[in-house]
């Protein structure tokens, strides 16, 4: 099956999904069009009757996902939409770890902004050893609204500011000593380990798979999101934001005004 963003195939026993983000051109960076789709393919799959897992990967071996598109950002020029970017963003993330199925994510290159924090809504998250992760948004004037929610659980507080203030990237083997991945294995192997785990969950009595994930997470607080995205839309009209932007797309260094 294939949508604008994602293509979904099967492994060979049919009880795992496999959702490609499916942007290679762009190093799978994630389109206005995206977040609905994920929403979309999701939803399908747990009604579907079959699924028991889901493997979530990048298309080609350069990135899992580099981010939102960028340049896109700039076409949300109204307050209210930018608003509602911000909550249709969140109310992804929220399906992906709110989904009565097991997410995995197989990173496979760059995790970046958005990537990184798919990967951290994900529920196990596995690398290649050429994998990178990051948040780099204050380097365009915004923070990672889902990221600083999720970060200090799955990181640490301090871990968290290190790389969403300093915009400092991570390679795969610190992202597993810090827990942002549970193992790392070469890049050809990557899909093979992926499609492994899944199956072994997939195994499992689908009942209790959800219930146990339901009952980990269940101490995730739901409520911060409303906070999380007033802040971000705040940022996205700023005048940082949109010089970050511009200097983005003109491959030149930000000027910062700030306060």
């Amino acid at each position: 099956m294939k949508r604008d963003s994602l293509s979904v195939s099967r492994s060979e026993s049919g009880a795992v999904a496999v959702v490609t983000i499916d942007a290679p051109d762009k190093l799978n960076a994630m389109g206005r069009d995206f977040w609905p789709e994920l929403r979309a393919v999701l939803a399908d799959l747990e009604s579907d009757g079959c699924t028991r897992a889901v493997v979530v990967t990048g298309a080609g071996d350069r990135a899992f996902c580099s981010g939102g598109d960028i340049a896109s950002f700039a076409e949300l020029t109204d307050l209210a939409a930018k608003r509602e970017f911000q909550r249709d963003c969140m109310r992804t993330f929220a399906a992906v770890e709110e989904s009565p199925l097991p997410v995995v994510a197989a990173v496979n290159g760059w995790a970046l902004g958005g990537g990184c924090e798919l990967a951290m809504a994900c529920d196990m998250v596995l690398a290649s050893a050429t994998a990178v992760f990051g948040m780099p948004e204050a380097s365009i004037g915004l923070v990672p609204g889902f990221g600083v929610l999720r970060g200090p659980s799955v990181i640490g507080r301090q871990w968290t500011k290190y790389m969403v203030l300093a915009g400092r990237r991570v390679d795969a083997t610190t992202a597993r000593e810090i827990g942002l991945a549970q193992q790392v294995v070469p890049a050809d192997e990557l899909m093979t380990a992926a499609l492994a785990l899944a199956e072994r969950i997939a195994r499992h009595a689908p009942l209790a798979v959800a219930a146990g994930k339901g009952l980990v997470n269940r101490g995730v607080d739901r409520g911060e999101f409303d906070h999380s995205t007033a802040v971000v839309t705040t940022l996205q009209s700023s005048e940082d934001t949109a010089e970050g932007i511009e200097a983005f797309v003109a491959k030149r260094e930000p000027r910062f005004r700030g306060r």
